[in-house]
């Protein structure tokens, strides 16, 4: 291979890696394995994406570099044949309520266009026709679709009087300076309880406005009108100019709910540009569509003039439905997209380039999809290396390891236990080597010996959310229950949002971030830290508060961070470690102290793993046991909670729960993230919480938890629309003969190998 066909990483040592180096070949797909936390992503991300961006980043002048990321110089010797890298990873798009799916993606920008020129009656140009442009907008909801209604509830407790504290909201309880204004009027009997109130005094209580009260106590301002208690709070808390909203935030959060707006329907536009239609549908209603229905209606509009726009519109739904997306419409807020569909919304946008010799980065693209989306996945992975690119992946799924030209493979474990390059070389070769990942991928999913008979089910009937259509199904207890289908077939709102309405006590498992500061790690998370600073206040006769380092013992440098953060106004911020501290975010009193040989902040450095060895107090052992048993053993105990994957949050509060006393829980996709082998050691753990006497649903692709489980219920037959129906519901090994299952053919598959 000449010098200029591979990218060249010499002396890596990022993160874990141990001074490595690595060969890629440049026009191939190159697929990087290894169990999590092996060092995929410090020689991928850390490394060559980050140096690939930096000097990218550093021919733009020193004004546009200051509104770009910000990317340090990763630890290496040199990096050879470099090209620029465009990198498609798993963080989500985000955004407010304003960011949809047709909006990030332009395909709205050109319905405006087609809506501007074609629609009728005219009504402006293509501004207008923007939900954010105030001529465009509805007045009503501002351009949101939405507008927030008082939880009537919540608001008040009818079993109470205005003296005794009917009104749940401050500064209008008993007392306070609202209150007052009510109790005032004459208008009620302020003991009478809410529940014996007529229709017309509720009425009045709640909602009348603008008029005098008859016959007032001495205590009404004689100037005032009155004003229930609802168009009140809407004034005083939801305006946006209101000074109180932010204090009372969490309060209003409790009484408000989010319904669709009563004037646009959703549709975020006002009157006049909603009247505006090409064959019967308006802009709102073309954004409200299924992509797969939408694609269907732009390529039924005849105009010749509008060619060249449907055309374009066309193309870009097109590529949605390519990536796996057709079920999806515009209107979605970007926001409540998963990891990844975020990653294959902005794969869509690579589709339509030209461009080519780019190093396409992608962070496990398979993960959220069913067996028969990966196929596709990887048909854009190999036309993205057709068209003359580099493609790098990280990955664990064995389907998208298959169409690698290319594998390397890292580890051989996690943490300080990994960071070697342990293979390089095809597909072919890697069939006949040792290694954990080609172990696993030389082994087949098997069937359950003995699946548990059901305790007794739980129903849940004529559920017809979102897509589902009159949805019936049982679930065993006592059981592991397995629900699967192709993205979008429908299983979160079946498991996810209905199901809790019927079984409240459920406790959901996701990936979401746990709500906690940069300050939260997994030892303040799992309730050890207090444990350990006591450990080491016992042993030095001082108080356990200097070793917490959002108190007493905090570095004053960095204020316990151990970083320091640089703001050079026009150039790039700079993340040092605190000269003070070292990083270790005590002051030297603290860290003076010691426990076994070891400082506080040596703890914190520790991974689980390593913390395991140096501790035996049952209290912190326990904690680490159930760590190291959900596979995030090679996490050190200080590393800050917003710093992990949703998979890696979620094994946490999986370990979190394997000493709890619930009895139904709900995961969702725990095997994200997780290489072959650490599914086995998940599905070990999802069967002692059965075990215990727990019933565990678990929504998965993965072949081999659908093969392990006592139950399964399969969605679709496809996604939105045209899924929302029970395909199959029985012991999974039943499932390879129903052809209309399209998760049992691909069991079938893996099973016997055949098609």
């Amino acid at each position: 291979m000449q010098k200029e066909d591979a990218i060249r990483v010499i002396g890596a040592r990022e993160k874990n890696l141990k001074g490595i180096n690595v060969t890629i070949p440049k026009k191939r797909i190159t697929v990087f394995a290894g169990v999590s936390g092996s060092g995929k992503s410090a020689i991928v991300f850390d490394t060559i994406a980050a140096e690939s961006q930096r000097q990218l980043n550093e021919t733009y002048s020193s004004f546009i570099r200051n509104r770009l990321p910000q990317y340090g110089q990763p630890e290496v010797d040199a990096i050879e044949c470099l090209p620029a890298v465009i990198v498609m990873n798993q963080k989500r798009i985000g955004g407010n309520a304003r960011s949809t799916v047709g909006t990030v993606t332009d395909i709205y920008a050109l319905l405006r266009l087609l809506f501007s020129r074609f629609g009728i009656p005219f009504v402006g140009y293509a501004d207008v026709f923007s939900f954010n442009n105030p001529q465009g907008m509805c007045p009503e909801c501002e351009g949101l679709g939405k507008s927030k209604a008082v939880n009537i509830d919540r608001l008040i407790d009818r079993e109470k009087s205005l003296n005794e504290g009917a009104i749940l909201f401050p500064t209008f309880r008993p007392g306070d300076f609202r209150w007052k204004r009510y109790v005032s009027t004459g208008l009620f009997d302020n003991d009478k309880k809410l529940k014996d109130y007529t229709e017309d005094e509720m009425d009045t209580l709640l909602y009348k406005t603008g008029f005098k009260p008859a016959h007032p106590t001495k205590d009404w301002p004689p100037t005032s009108l009155y004003e229930g208690v609802v168009p009140r709070i809407k004034r005083t808390f939801l305006n946006k100019d209101s000074r109180d909203a932010a204090r009372y935030k969490e309060a209003i959060d409790h009484i408000m709910t989010e319904e669709m707006c009563p004037s646009c329907r959703g549709g975020r536009l006002n009157p006049q540009v909603l009247s505006c239609k090409i064959n019967g549908k308006n802009l709102a209603d073309c954004a409200a569509m299924q992509i797969s229905e939408l694609i269907e209606f732009i390529r039924s509009i005849r105009e010749p003039d509008a060619q060249t726009v449907t055309e374009a519109i066309a193309k870009r739904l097109a590529y949605l439905q390519v990536v796996g997306l057709g079920y999806l419409s515009l209107n979605r807020e970007t926001s409540s997209l998963s990891g990844g569909e975020s990653q294959r919304i902005k794969m869509v946008r690579q589709l339509g380039s030209s461009l080519s010799d780019l190093l396409y980065i992608f962070d496990e693209p398979s993960i959220g999809l069913h067996p028969h989306d990966v196929h596709t996945i990887n048909r854009l992975l190999i036309q993205l290396r057709d068209k003359g690119n580099t493609v790098l992946v990280v990955e664990h799924d064995p389907d998208v390891i298959a169409i690698a030209d290319h594998i390397i493979e890292m580890g051989p474990y996690a943490g300080t236990r990994g960071g070697n390059v342990i293979f390089e070389g095809s597909l072919q070769q890697m069939v006949s080597a040792e290694t954990l990942t080609a172990v696993c991928m030389n082994r087949k999913p098997t069937f359950k010996s003995e699946v548990r008979k059901p305790a007794g089910w739980l129903p849940i009937e004529h559920a017809a959310l979102n897509n589902l259509k009159d949805v019936s199904i049982r679930i065993p207890t006592g059981a592991l229950t397995v629900v699967t289908g192709v993205a979008g077939s429908g299983k979160s709102t079946l498991i996810r949002q209905v199901l809790p309405k019927f079984y409240p006590d459920a406790i959901l498992i996701d990936q979401g971030a746990i709500g906690a500061s940069n300050r939260s790690n997994l030892a303040t998370y799992l309730d050890i830290f207090d444990a350990i600073r006591n450990l080491f206040s016992r042993e030095n006769l001082v108080s356990a508060s200097l070793f917490s380092f959002n108190s007493q013992g905090a570095c004053l440098h960095c204020k316990g961070l151990g970083t320091i953060y640089t703001d050079f106004a026009f150039m790039d911020t700079v993340a040092s470690i605190c000269e003070a501290c070292q990083g270790m975010r005590y002051t030297q009193q603290v860290l003076s102290y010691r426990f076994r040989g070891k400082n506080i902040g040596d703890i914190l450095a520790m991974t689980v793993e390593e913390a395991l060895h140096f501790f035996h107090e049952d209290e912190v052992v326990s904690a680490l046991t159930r760590l190291k048993e959900v596979g995030v053993g090679y996490l050190s105990l200080g590393q800050p909670l917003s710093t992990l994957s949703g998979g890696e949050l979620q094994r946490i509060k999986l370990a979190a729960e394997l000493e709890g006393n619930g009895t139904l829980y709900v995961l969702d996709e725990p095997t994200t993230g997780l290489h072959m082998s650490d599914v086995e050691v998940l599905i070990r753990l999802m069967n002692r919480l059965v075990d215990r006497g727990s019933t565990v649903i678990v929504i998965e692709h993965n072949l081999q938890v659908i093969c392990q489980a006592d139950w399964m219920i399969d969605l679709g037959p496809g996604a939105g629309d045209e899924g929302g129906k029970v395909m199959f519901e029985g012991i999974p090994k039943e499932s390879i003969h129903c052809v209309s299952s399209l998760t049992g053919k691909y069991v079938r598959q893996a099973v016997l190998g055949v098609k």
